[in-house]
């Protein structure tokens, strides 16, 4: 009779370490994250939170260790390609054009996606559908968030990063918050959230990074910033 082995993790974080601005943000993680899971990651502003995030979009390399995917390293070139694939990346940017109308906003990202037919449905999740056809001009900041979150939602991509993404949203947005999440969760999707307000994620592990103080200038810092001419 044979054993079978444990499902590899999805993400995993080996001895992963991580510098800004030449100080420690992250010193030695381990954690892996398998389909379903999630993470939230807390602490004060400036705490690295943001770059978190970004390391592990392969936007910026570990200091030490690695990040694998399906027990490869996001850094490797043909890795990254198929891996950014699975990423939708939600920050303070809403990369909302306002020329178009709410709807068109996920259309034309569904367009570059080669979908189709969830952009409506979407908007309708999020309490959108009636400003479909409206101008995003017209939304207020909480409004805005969920058009972004909706536009997440028709990509439809396994590993979602967000960053802050309750700002703005009143108590009736975050509830839809959590249930997209949780919804996103049990089709075996990864969330993976840095916030500073609270958000109720059932099961998830959390993650609190140290506050960091602003490193002393050093001289050559100074003569950075003189305006030498």
């Amino acid at each position: 009779m044979s054993v079978r082995k444990p499902p590899l993790p999805r993400l995993l974080l080996n001895n992963v370490s991580c510098m800004r601005n030449a100080q420690q943000v992250l010193s030695n993680v381990n954690l892996s994250l398998h389909d379903g899971g999630a993470l939230v990651l807390t602490g004060a502003n400036g705490s690295g939170k943001s770059t978190f995030l970004r390391m592990l979009a392969g936007f910026s390399r570990p200091s030490a260790g690695e990040i694998l995917w399906n027990g490869h390293d996001i850094q490797k070139s043909t890795i990254f390609h198929q891996y950014k694939l699975q990423l939708n990346w939600v920050t303070l940017k809403d990369a909302i054009t306002d020329k178009f109308t709410v709807l068109d906003n996920i259309q034309w990202f569904e367009l570059l996606e080669g979908k189709h037919g969830k952009a409506m449905p979407a908007l309708e999740v999020m309490g959108l559908g009636k400003l479909a056809k409206e101008k995003p001009k017209v939304l207020s900041m909480g409004q805005r968030k969920r058009l972004q979150l909706a536009r997440m939602l028709a990509i439809d991509r396994p590993i979602w990063l967000l960053d802050e993404p309750s700002v703005a949203l009143d108590d009736e947005g975050v509830k839809l918050l959590e249930y997209i999440i949780a919804e996103h969760r049990k089709q075996g999707g990864i969330v993976i959230v840095a916030t500073h307000l609270p958000i109720e994620i059932e099961d998830s592990m959390i993650m609190r990074l140290p506050p960091r103080f602003p490193r002393r200038m050093t001289f050559v810092d100074m003569l950075d910033r003189m305006d030498i001419s």
